[in-house]
């Protein structure tokens, strides 16, 4: 064991703020892009569904590096791997605004996700070992209001700053916050007495394969989910042999890490029904959480014609809703069986998507935030309660294990909730576009009588009558796409909520829980 060289007392409550800081800056920089990317994508030219690689490439890479923080931080020191972290977050965000094209934008993201995925568990596990066990509540409640917080403000600051300057400084903004967090951190943080440093001249060693592997698999399965859309799935070579790798790659590591005596990823742990049951929902919870925050900015911006600040003020309440009843479902947690508050959600969250689906292209600002409202609110009630379900059985030598699988699976939910929520767009456009244009022939009543009054409107608005027949060809062309893509749209979150309100029967297959009994998340 490394001897500590003695260092002065801090205020744990500073250290609460401090570590807060880049985790806050972290899980902004996940919700102010999703509001920028029909920018991003007019900017740098490349399509709206092109574009949501921003988003799953950085979720991908924060979920390959989730499970080695423990291994890292005892081969480095904690302090020493949590600067290095802010200082790959800060620099990368500063690449990322300066990206050139998709291409650079997109591997720049991935080092970011690289060094944000380990802020969060790093930074509550500094806090564990700061606050003595009965102050440890208190600060992880003052550390997830920040954490929360920053959902409310990303989408109406990365709305704001996309208008009124361009969506490179929703990046850019990091580099102070990133130089700020690293000084106090340096001040005021230290690695405790306790905390046992490792080095490979003791036998520590990193499973390189096993990330290795893990991580060319997660990497694959993400080329056939993105790309398979755009190049016609099996169709594609590029995606036959990516599918082949993920497969083979996610498939070779589960038996691989069986067969560990101190796997990067502790596949028994799904022995307990628990966590084994909260681990799909937590997969589940990803996909409709960033699926739905991926789509939402792009059906008001590029259908509605919002601008990114406007759309941005439809999603933020939402994050105010999920602020205030967190309170309530801490309380709540002390009197009820965790299942009624995890159906509760999922039931909310599913209506929430139910009644996106009824949208049309005529849907009011008010009407489309609190439906959002209504979503976020089911999103209160499933966080906490899950994961002091999936907690409840599992051995506190263990917790590190189960928390870096949790943070993975719910990642990979919400990459391959982006992924697919784009897919299936696109393909019931392609649909509801063939059945539409299948009623625009000639002799149709309702269509001759649309082009007749779109060509007498434009011959009022001076076009000449074979420039107004042709254009009024085009506005029937326009709303036509239109009314597919909304059509689409519709379908999609249909499918995500059916999706939320299937699971809230089987929630009833876990063992009652009730908090205060068993260990306390450290998720």
């Amino acid at each position: 064991m490394h001897a500590k060289a003695p260092h002065r007392v801090v205020n744990p409550w500073l250290i609460a703020l401090v570590v807060m800081l880049a985790t806050f800056m972290e899980v902004l920089d996940t919700s102010v892009a999703n509001v920028a990317l029909p920018h991003i994508a007019g900017n740098l030219s490349a399509t709206v569904d092109e574009t949501t690689w921003v988003l799953t490439s950085y979720l991908v890479a924060n979920a390959i590096v989730l499970p080695l923080g423990g291994y890292l931080s005892a081969l480095f020191g904690r302090k020493r791997f949590y600067m290095t972290c802010v200082v790959i977050f800060t620099l990368s965000s500063m690449l990322c605004g300066l990206a050139p094209s998709l291409p650079w934008l997109v591997f720049f993201r991935i080092l970011q996700g690289l060094g944000g995925g380990a802020l969060q568990p790093t930074s509550q596990a500094i806090l564990v070992e700061t606050f003595p066990p009965h102050k440890r509540g208190a600060a992880m409640a003052l550390y997830g209001m920040g954490v929360v917080f920053a959902p409310i403000i990303g989408p109406v600051l990365g709305g704001w700053i996309t208008d009124n300057f361009s969506w490179h400084w929703i990046f850019l903004i990091n580099i102070p916050v990133g130089m700020l967090s690293l000084l106090l951190t340096y001040r005021m943080v230290f690695d405790p007495p306790t905390l046992r440093r490792v080095s490979v001249r003791e036998g520590f060693q990193v499973d390189y394969l096993g990330i290795g592997i893990l991580s060319l698999g997660l990497a694959a399965l993400e080329i056939v989910l993105d790309e398979g859309q755009r190049r016609d799935w099996l169709g594609s070579s590029l995606i036959v042999v990516s599918a082949v790798v993920a497969v083979v790659c996610l498939v070779g590591v589960v038996f691989y890490l069986l067969k560990k005596d101190h796997p990067i990823i502790d596949l028994r742990l799904l022995k307990d029904r628990n966590f084994a049951m909260a681990t799909v929902m937590l997969f589940v919870l990803g996909f409709v959480l960033y699926g739905s925050l991926a789509l939402l900015p792009i059906f008001l911006q590029t259908l509605l014609g919002y601008t990114a600040s406007l759309s941005g003020w439809v999603l933020s309440p939402g994050g105010v809703v999920v602020l205030l009843m967190m309170p309530m479902v801490a309380l709540l947690l002390r009197h009820y069986d965790t299942r009624y508050l995890i159906a509760w959600g999922f039931l909310f969250c599913g209506l929430g998507l139910v009644w996106m689906s009824r949208f049309n292209l005529t849907v009011d600002f008010h009407t489309a935030m609190v439906s959002r409202m209504v979503q976020s609110f089911g999103f209160a009630f499933l966080f906490v309660p899950m994961n002091v379900t999936a907690f409840h059985d599992i051995p506190p030598e263990k917790s590190g294990y189960a928390s870096g699988m949790l943070n993975l699976v719910r990642n990979i939910g919400g990459s391959a909730g982006i992924a697919m929520a784009t897919t299936l767009l696109a393909r019931r456009a392609q649909a509801h576009q063939a059945v539409l244009a299948a009623n625009m022939y000639p002799s149709s009543l309702p269509y001759r009588n649309f082009l007749s009054g779109a060509a007498q409107f434009l011959v009022q608005r001076g076009a000449s009558a074979p420039d107004a027949a042709r254009q009024a060809q085009g506005l029937a062309y326009g709303t036509l796409i239109r009314q597919s893509t909304m059509m689409a749209f519709s379908d999609t979150f249909w499918v995500m909520g059916a999706l939320c309100l299937a699971l809230v029967p089987l929630v009833f297959l876990m063992r009652s829980t009730h908090a205060g009994k068993g260990p306390m998340p450290m998720e």
